[in-house]
């Protein structure tokens, strides 16, 4: 055989294992898809993907799928066959989208059986399929069952599973109905969504996560994450779509008619894990009081640079001053945070706080000062100018963050996420209190200026012992 015979036979039998085993060289080579590997990484149980069309949103969807049929996830140690549902809006669109990419990723040696509800079992992609039997690396089988909502809740009820894929938003009854398929196998709901309904549940509860579940997850995919989609073809598509279908099928974006009031804040940015912050960077304390409000408070510092870190939070309502104010003691013992001359901690407050109620003879900052923390409510309030500041701060023209926010804060993330116009060029004026106490505090800052010339060493040192004595 000729050389070149040879190297085109090679070639010849290298694509043809790629295209039976196309599960194996997903995501690598030259282009890797980073987020994809960060969905398949996260140890979450409700997982969900929100992306734009093309963002590679149904492919991870679709692979993580064959991975716990196979039992070989590269990133989770499975160790028994598994039995899961994948959820799509009809059977045609179940055929046409989540089927025919799990079928892509399937080696047909893999197959036991499928089972059609129409069409033909030796053609599946030309069908609609009711469930695969997949031969598992345990030398047992698994199977891959199809749902479509349009059939119903009834169709989703009685089975235990050990995970359910939704490709795109399901109806909130099918969703709830299908976290209890999970329940006792302490499984795993993972989803992929183009978010087109606007705000719904999956806004309230996945998003925003209004009820704080340590086991939500979520991740924002855009074209510009998919290194597959060439620039051509995005310009392409954006000619074909107006801005604000853009934000949803570009970006995987929530879309509110009122808008949102902190477009520039971006979760993957301005929200960091935690980490001991240094004595000198230690700042102020925010408060915005409320009594059948929550009162928000948090605990912000500030770098060398210019950069802020809200570190702390406490949130909590109906609850008295004494309270909250034991709490913001324990968080700032926690924290070996400051205290003033007079040993007392120290913070800013809304100035409504100044004022008295029939309910009391003395007024909150009153009422603060005598549990040990002295309140100044000397604060800006002027929400347009204040909201501008935070933007600078979450963003600025050039693309440079200052403003990050600890995970554990949970209830300012929330807010930041959820704020939005109302009808009269106004924010809504509901759960606003840690964005209130945000705002009380960004504007004792300078507004965002473009980064100064270096400072030398000897300059650093003197604003970290002037810091240091004022911390005294």
């Amino acid at each position: 055989m000729k050389v070149v015979d040879m190297i085109l036979a090679i070639t010849h039998e290298q694509k043809l294992r790629k295209q039976k085993n196309k599960l194996q060289y997903y995501n690598t080579g030259d282009k890797i898809h980073k987020k994809q590997l960060a969905f398949h990484k996260c140890k979450s149980k409700n997982r969900w993907v929100f992306g734009g069309n093309r963002s590679g949103k149904t492919e991870c969807g679709a692979v993580e799928v064959v991975y716990y049929a196979r039992g070989n996830h590269p990133y989770k140690k499975l160790s028994k066959a598994t039995n899961g549902w994948v959820v799509s809006l009809s059977s045609q669109v179940q055929r046409d989208v989540a089927q025919a990419k799990i079928l892509n990723y399937i080696n047909p040696d893999w197959i036991v059986d499928i089972a059609m509800l129409s069409g033909r079992k030796d053609n599946p992609s030309g069908g609609v399929i009711d469930y695969i039997l997949i031969r598992n690396v345990f030398g047992s089988i698994s199977k891959i069952g199809f749902k479509s909502c349009d059939q119903g809740r009834e169709k989703f009820q009685g089975t235990s599973l050990d995970y359910v894929w939704f490709d795109e938003e399901p109806p909130q009854d099918i969703y709830l109905e299908c976290k209890m398929r999970v329940l006792d196998t302490n499984g795993e709901i993972f989803a992929t969504m183009t978010p087109l309904k606007g705000l719904t549940y999956v806004y309230d509860e996945i998003y925003l996560n209004k009820y704080n579940d340590k086991n939500i997850w979520h991740i924002f995919m855009s074209w510009d994450d998919n290194p597959y989609i060439s620039e051509e073809a995005k310009a392409s598509m954006r000619a074909s779509m107006s801005a604000e279908e853009l934000r949803s099928r570009q970006f995987g974006e929530f879309q509110d008619f009122g808008g949102r009031v902190y477009t520039e804040f971006d979760e993957s940015v301005n929200v960091i894990e935690p980490f001991d912050i240094p004595l000198e960077w230690q700042d102020k304390i925010s408060i915005d009081p409320g009594l059948k409000n929550p009162l928000s408070a948090h605990w912000y510092a500030v770098d060398y640079d210019g950069n802020i870190y809200v570190v702390a939070e406490h949130f909590e309502a109906e609850r008295d001053i004494s309270y909250h104010s034991e709490q913001i003691k324990r968080i700032s013992n926690q924290l070996n945070w400051h205290r003033g001359f007079n040993g007392m901690l120290e913070a800013i407050i809304d100035s409504a706080a100044n004022q008295t109620t029939l309910a009391s003879s003395k007024s909150v900052t009153q009422l603060f000062y005598d549990f040990g923390i002295s309140v100044d409510p000397r604060v800006n309030k002027d929400m347009f100018s204040g909201i501008q500041r935070v933007k600078s701060y979450l963003k600025d023209a050039n693309g440079r963050t200052k403003l990050y926010i600890f995970k554990t804060c949970t209830n300012l993330i929330r807010e930041l996420k959820a704020y939005h116009w109302g009808n009269a060029d106004a924010p809504v004026k509901t759960d606003d209190h840690a964005l209130d106490e945000l705002r009380y505090y960004i504007m004792t800052r300078p507004q965002n200026q473009p980064p100064k010339e270096e400072l030398s060493q000897i300059e650093k040192q003197k604003q970290m012992l002037i810091r240091r004595l004022r911390h005294r």
